[in-house]
Protein backbone atom coordinates (compact mmCIF):
# COMPACT_ATOMS: atom_id res chain seq x y z
CA UNK A 1 0.00 0.00 0.00
CA UNK A 2 1.06 3.43 -0.86
CA UNK A 3 0.22 6.85 1.11
CA UNK A 4 -0.71 9.52 -0.80
CA UNK A 5 2.28 11.95 1.52
CA UNK A 6 0.28 15.38 0.74
CA UNK A 7 -2.29 14.64 -2.66
CA UNK A 8 -5.19 13.12 -2.58
CA UNK A 9 -7.19 13.35 -4.45
CA UNK A 10 -6.12 13.56 -4.42
CA UNK A 11 -6.85 12.18 -2.85
CA UNK A 12 -7.29 11.72 -0.22
CA UNK A 13 -8.17 10.33 -0.88
CA UNK A 14 -12.23 7.29 4.04
CA UNK A 15 -13.24 4.13 6.37
CA UNK A 16 -13.80 0.41 9.47
CA UNK A 17 -15.23 -2.73 8.38
CA UNK A 18 -15.01 -6.49 9.28
CA UNK A 19 -11.04 -5.97 9.76
CA UNK A 20 -11.39 -2.97 11.79
CA UNK A 21 -14.37 -4.50 14.15
CA UNK A 22 -11.61 -6.12 15.53
CA UNK A 23 -9.44 -2.52 16.38
CA UNK A 24 -10.02 -1.30 19.93
CA UNK A 25 -13.11 -0.25 21.63
CA UNK A 26 -12.27 3.53 20.98
CA UNK A 27 -11.57 3.34 17.04
CA UNK A 28 -15.62 3.60 17.18
CA UNK A 29 -16.32 5.64 19.54
CA UNK A 30 -17.00 8.79 17.34
CA UNK A 31 -19.91 7.09 15.32
CA UNK A 32 -22.52 8.76 16.96
CA UNK A 33 -22.09 11.83 14.97
CA UNK A 34 -22.86 12.10 11.55
CA UNK A 35 -19.91 12.94 10.07
CA UNK A 36 -18.11 10.38 11.60
CA UNK A 37 -20.68 7.54 10.18
CA UNK A 38 -19.98 8.43 6.93
CA UNK A 39 -16.08 8.27 7.50
CA UNK A 40 -16.90 4.86 9.13
CA UNK A 41 -18.05 3.50 6.08
CA UNK A 42 -15.82 5.08 4.35
CA UNK A 43 -13.03 3.67 6.07
CA UNK A 44 -14.91 0.01 5.92
CA UNK A 45 -15.21 0.17 1.90
CA UNK A 46 -11.48 1.52 1.66
CA UNK A 47 -10.53 -1.87 3.71
CA UNK A 48 -12.89 -4.13 1.71
CA UNK A 49 -11.31 -2.73 -1.16
CA UNK A 50 -7.76 -3.08 0.20
CA UNK A 51 -8.43 -6.95 0.75
CA UNK A 52 -9.23 -7.49 -2.37
CA UNK A 53 -6.80 -5.30 -4.17
CA UNK A 54 -4.65 -7.81 -5.93
CA UNK A 55 -7.64 -9.75 -7.45
CA UNK A 56 -9.00 -6.50 -8.77
CA UNK A 57 -6.10 -4.97 -10.27
CA UNK A 58 -6.01 -0.99 -10.74
CA UNK A 59 -8.98 -0.57 -12.70
CA UNK A 60 -10.99 -3.00 -10.70
CA UNK A 61 -9.79 -1.10 -7.65
CA UNK A 62 -10.80 2.00 -9.87
CA UNK A 63 -14.10 0.87 -10.52
CA UNK A 64 -14.87 -0.23 -7.02
CA UNK A 65 -13.49 3.40 -5.82
CA UNK A 66 -15.98 5.37 -8.42
CA UNK A 67 -19.36 5.12 -6.45
CA UNK A 68 -17.96 5.06 -2.93
CA UNK A 69 -16.28 8.64 -4.08
CA UNK A 70 -19.23 9.73 -5.09
CA UNK A 71 -21.00 8.97 -1.45
CA UNK A 72 -18.61 10.03 0.65
CA UNK A 73 -16.84 13.62 -1.11
CA UNK A 74 -18.50 16.68 -1.83
CA UNK A 75 -17.14 16.93 -5.63
CA UNK A 76 -18.63 20.19 -6.93
CA UNK A 77 -17.40 22.07 -3.68
CA UNK A 78 -13.83 20.74 -3.76
CA UNK A 79 -13.41 21.46 -7.62
CA UNK A 80 -15.12 24.87 -7.13
CA UNK A 81 -12.73 25.70 -4.80
CA UNK A 82 -9.53 24.28 -6.09
CA UNK A 83 -10.55 26.11 -9.65
CA UNK A 84 -10.65 29.48 -7.90
CA UNK A 85 -12.02 33.11 -8.92
CA UNK A 86 -11.81 31.99 -13.22
CA UNK A 87 -14.79 29.15 -12.00
CA UNK A 88 -17.22 31.47 -12.08
CA UNK A 89 -16.45 32.76 -15.54
CA UNK A 90 -17.08 28.41 -16.88
CA UNK A 91 -19.83 27.56 -18.59
CA UNK A 92 -21.66 24.99 -17.11
CA UNK A 93 -20.95 22.07 -19.22
CA UNK A 94 -17.55 23.28 -18.56
CA UNK A 95 -17.61 23.33 -14.43
CA UNK A 96 -19.73 19.58 -15.05
CA UNK A 97 -16.81 18.26 -17.25
CA UNK A 98 -13.99 19.58 -14.28
CA UNK A 99 -16.10 17.94 -11.39
CA UNK A 100 -16.16 14.76 -13.35
CA UNK A 101 -12.71 14.45 -13.74
CA UNK A 102 -12.09 15.33 -10.79
CA UNK A 103 -13.81 12.38 -9.19
CA UNK A 104 -12.30 10.20 -11.45
CA UNK A 105 -8.92 11.49 -10.44
CA UNK A 106 -9.65 11.18 -6.65
CA UNK A 107 -10.99 7.30 -7.46
CA UNK A 108 -7.96 6.71 -9.21
CA UNK A 109 -6.12 7.94 -6.60
CA UNK A 110 -7.11 5.56 -3.91
CA UNK A 111 -6.77 2.86 -6.26
CA UNK A 112 -3.23 3.77 -7.00
CA UNK A 113 -2.32 4.05 -3.61
CA UNK A 114 -4.43 1.48 -1.58
CA UNK A 115 -3.31 -1.33 -3.20
CA UNK A 116 -3.26 -4.35 -1.14
CA UNK A 117 -4.01 -5.63 2.58
CA UNK A 118 -1.41 -6.63 5.15
CA UNK A 119 -3.82 -6.50 8.49
CA UNK A 120 -4.46 -2.30 8.48
CA UNK A 121 -7.33 -1.17 10.35
CA UNK A 122 -8.72 2.35 11.16
CA UNK A 123 -9.31 4.25 14.50
CA UNK A 124 -11.52 7.86 14.65
CA UNK A 125 -10.74 10.44 16.83
CA UNK A 126 -13.57 12.25 18.40
CA UNK A 127 -15.16 14.82 16.00
CA UNK A 128 -13.86 18.33 16.51
CA UNK A 129 -16.16 21.43 14.86
CA UNK A 130 -15.10 24.24 12.77
CA UNK A 131 -17.88 26.95 12.26
CA UNK A 132 -20.44 24.59 9.86
CA UNK A 133 -17.62 22.58 9.76
CA UNK A 134 -16.40 19.20 11.47
CA UNK A 135 -12.98 17.62 11.40
CA UNK A 136 -12.87 13.80 11.48
CA UNK A 137 -9.43 12.42 12.25
CA UNK A 138 -8.92 9.04 11.23
CA UNK A 139 -5.40 6.65 12.27
CA UNK A 140 -4.68 4.27 9.71
CA UNK A 141 -2.47 1.63 11.64
CA UNK A 142 -0.38 -0.97 10.23
CA UNK A 143 1.40 -3.53 11.59
CA UNK A 144 5.14 -2.83 12.52
CA UNK A 145 4.85 0.39 11.22
CA UNK A 146 3.79 4.50 12.81
CA UNK A 147 0.15 4.92 12.08
CA UNK A 148 -0.59 7.45 9.69
CA UNK A 149 -2.70 10.28 10.42
CA UNK A 150 -5.64 11.21 7.60
CA UNK A 151 -8.23 14.08 8.71
CA UNK A 152 -11.28 15.12 6.80
CA UNK A 153 -13.45 18.14 7.01
CA UNK A 154 -16.37 17.99 6.14
CA UNK A 155 -19.22 19.91 5.70
CA UNK A 156 -23.10 19.28 5.34
CA UNK A 157 -24.07 18.84 2.06
CA UNK A 158 -28.00 18.73 1.81
CA UNK A 159 -28.39 16.47 4.53
CA UNK A 160 -25.67 14.51 4.13
CA UNK A 161 -22.17 14.63 5.83
CA UNK A 162 -18.84 15.05 3.05
CA UNK A 163 -15.67 15.52 2.64
CA UNK A 164 -14.44 19.28 1.42
CA UNK A 165 -10.54 18.50 2.10
CA UNK A 166 -7.98 15.88 3.43
CA UNK A 167 -5.13 16.83 5.47
CA UNK A 168 -2.34 13.68 6.03
CA UNK A 169 0.08 13.87 8.50
CA UNK A 170 -0.90 17.54 9.23
CA UNK A 171 0.41 19.03 6.38
CA UNK A 172 -1.42 21.59 4.13
CA UNK A 173 -4.71 20.35 2.73
CA UNK A 174 -5.00 18.35 -0.27
CA UNK A 175 -7.85 21.24 -1.71
CA UNK A 176 -4.56 23.88 -1.50
CA UNK A 177 -1.97 21.80 -2.88
CA UNK A 178 -4.55 21.07 -5.53
CA UNK A 179 -5.10 24.91 -6.51
CA UNK A 180 -1.37 25.31 -6.63
CA UNK A 181 -1.12 22.64 -9.06
CA UNK A 182 -4.14 23.75 -11.81
CA UNK A 183 -3.58 27.35 -11.99
CA UNK A 184 -0.49 26.19 -14.54
CA UNK A 185 -2.81 24.74 -16.43
CA UNK A 186 -5.86 27.66 -15.90
CA UNK A 187 -3.08 30.17 -16.99
CA UNK A 188 -2.19 28.00 -19.92
CA UNK A 189 -5.65 27.37 -21.68
CA UNK A 190 -8.51 27.44 -19.43
CA UNK A 191 -10.84 25.00 -18.78
CA UNK A 192 -10.17 22.82 -21.50
CA UNK A 193 -6.40 22.57 -20.71
CA UNK A 194 -6.79 21.60 -16.90
CA UNK A 195 -9.84 19.37 -18.30
CA UNK A 196 -6.74 17.59 -20.13
CA UNK A 197 -4.22 17.84 -17.22
CA UNK A 198 -6.49 16.33 -15.04
CA UNK A 199 -7.42 13.17 -17.59
CA UNK A 200 -3.74 12.75 -18.03
CA UNK A 201 -3.34 12.67 -13.69
CA UNK A 202 -6.12 9.88 -13.81
CA UNK A 203 -4.39 7.51 -16.85
CA UNK A 204 -0.59 8.11 -14.88
CA UNK A 205 -2.56 7.13 -11.80
CA UNK A 206 -4.15 3.72 -13.53
CA UNK A 207 -1.05 2.17 -15.01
Amino acid sequence: MKIFGGCLVAAILALVMTAASAAPAPARAATGDPAAAQIDAFDASLIQVMKDARSLGVQGRYRRFQPIVERAYDIPTMIRFAVGPSWSTMTAAQQQALAAAFARLTAASYAHNFDGYSGEHFTIDPVATRGPDKVVTTHLVSPGSAPVTIAYRMRDAGGAWKIIDVFYNGSISQLTTRRADFAASLAQGGAPALLAHLNQLVDSQLK
